[in-house]
């Protein structure tokens, strides 16, 4: 067996696998020795079959399944020992007046190779890394509804602003017909409040659903109505009145703090401002962690610059496909995914320079971690390192676990690689900015 291959240029080769008689013939021989012994013919006895016969009618299946096992072996190990990083995989080349019926065998594949690149992790301007801060405006916020979800119901005869009205919206030719709490401060606008106000227990108001709520999604929620219907729906509806509560705000009180944060944990307001402020950023750093690794990954792709095998790959991702494609569909197919696969070049290289690959140590090792922050959470402070093992082999004899879990942890080791390497400027932010810096 011999194996060579040409380079046409940096990106594309075609290796040539010859495959002689010799190589092949011990093993067809054998095979149909065994199916000799074996095969079912009628009018010969088991085992009793003339050879003739066998190669006429498995000789040929057993060669063309031999000669394959071969080129598959040889072509993994060629590229195995060569050390080439290919895109896809070998494709064979289509070969005119092919013929199985001659000793020796000439296979040609095509390669599309792995391009060389450097990585410049020094941009000119500095990548933004957020620092998002929980200002008093949130906290605030949020022991408002800390307050008013702990509170007490108070039942009156007469609405108010501010209550929470029960009641039924109704629309019979819509079919709609859902009983719901409504807050008031839910509502849009001073007109539809003012309908509210002043109404009594067992009163019907009638309203409109364009402009009824700050956001269409609210009729999914009030009217139970579908996604695709609520967006602009505009019909007549009555809400009838059964309830109506003025919600009390319970007391920032110690019997308060040690429902929220444990007994004795918080014992003043400021302290319980200090606490949601804590939380709350501890939160928002998972977001702002997020949002540096897409700004490196999105800053990388754009300023590396290197071709790809597009020709070759196109073809690969026809001759792939499930279904049958078009050469044209097989282009398309690949301009959506050149991004990613660009990215998955980028990270593997940064990845294989910097030695940040991971194994199925760090991985245990990252899942018992994980698993015991979560057992922590339900009062299970101090479990055996026999308790983690057995929790962790659970964990990682699930391959979604596994993928999951390598997923999370390849990124912790890019997000730090990047804090370090890459030139960011810190950017001090409200929750409030940074949701309409980065996503509006």
């Amino acid at each position: 067996m011999n194996i060579k291959r040409e380079d046409i240029d940096s990106l594309n080769a075609i290796v040539t696998v010859d495959i002689a008689k010799e190589d092949y013939s011990e093993n067809v021989e054998k095979i149909l020795k065994n199916y000799r012994k074996t095969a079912n013919i009628p009018g010969f006895r088991k085992g009793q079959v003339p050879m003739g016969m066998v190669k006429k009618q498995y000789g040929k299946a057993v060669l063309v399944d031999e000669v394959n096992k071969l080129l598959d072996q040889a072509l993994n190990k060629y590229l195995t020992e060569e050390k080439l990083d290919v895109l896809g995989n070998p494709l064979p080349k289509e070969q005119a007046n092919f013929d199985w019926d001659a000793d020796d065998y000439k296979f040609e594949f095509e390669l599309g190779l792995t391009p060389e690149f450097e990585l410049d992790l020094q941009p000119k301007k500095a990548i933004t890394s957020y620092k998002i801060i929980a200002d008093d405006k949130m906290i605030d916020s949020q022991i408002e509804r800390i307050q008013k979800q702990y509170g007490k119901l108070e039942a009156k005869d007469t609405v108010a602003e501010g209550d929470l009205v029960a009641g039924t919206f109704k629309n019979e030719e819509e079919g709609i017909e859902n009983t719901t709490t409504l807050p008031l401060e839910k509502l849009k606008g001073k007109a539809n409040l003012k309908k509210f106000v002043g109404a009594k227990v067992g009163d019907t108001i009638s309203l409109k659903t364009k402009s009824l709520f700050e956001d269409d999604h609210d009729l999914m929620e009030f009217l139970k109505v579908e996604h695709d219907k609520a967006h602009g729906l505009d019909i007549p509806v009555t809400f009838e009145i059964t309830e109506a509560n003025k919600q009390i705000p319970a007391e920032l009180d110690q019997e308060l703090f040690d429902k929220l944060f444990g007994k004795d944990t918080v014992k003043t307001v400021t302290e319980m401002k200090e606490k949601i402020k804590e939380d709350a950023e501890g939160q928002f750093k998972q977001q702002s962690d997020q949002q540096l690794l897409t700004d490196v990954s999105e800053y990388l792709i754009e300023n590396t610059k290197f071709d790809l095998p597009a020709e070759f790959l196109q073809r690969w991702i026809k001759a792939t496909s499930e279904e049958e494609i078009t050469l044209e569909q097989s282009k398309e197919e690949y301009e959506k995914s050149e991004k990613g696969l660009r990215f998955q070049l980028i990270e593997a290289k940064l990845i294989k320079d910097n030695n940040l690959n991971v194994n199925f140590e760090d991985l245990k090792a990252f899942a018992k971690d994980r698993i015991k922050m979560q057992m922590a959470q339900f009062g299970q402070m101090n479990p055996s390192d026999k308790e983690l093992e057995d929790i962790a082999a659970r964990v990682l004899g699930n391959q979604d676990e596994v993928k999951r879990m390598t997923e999370q942890l390849m990124n912790e080791r890019l997000l730090g690689f990047y804090k370090e390497n890459v030139k960011l400027k810190e950017k001090e932010m409200s929750y409030e900015d940074f949701v309409k810096e980065v996503y509006e």
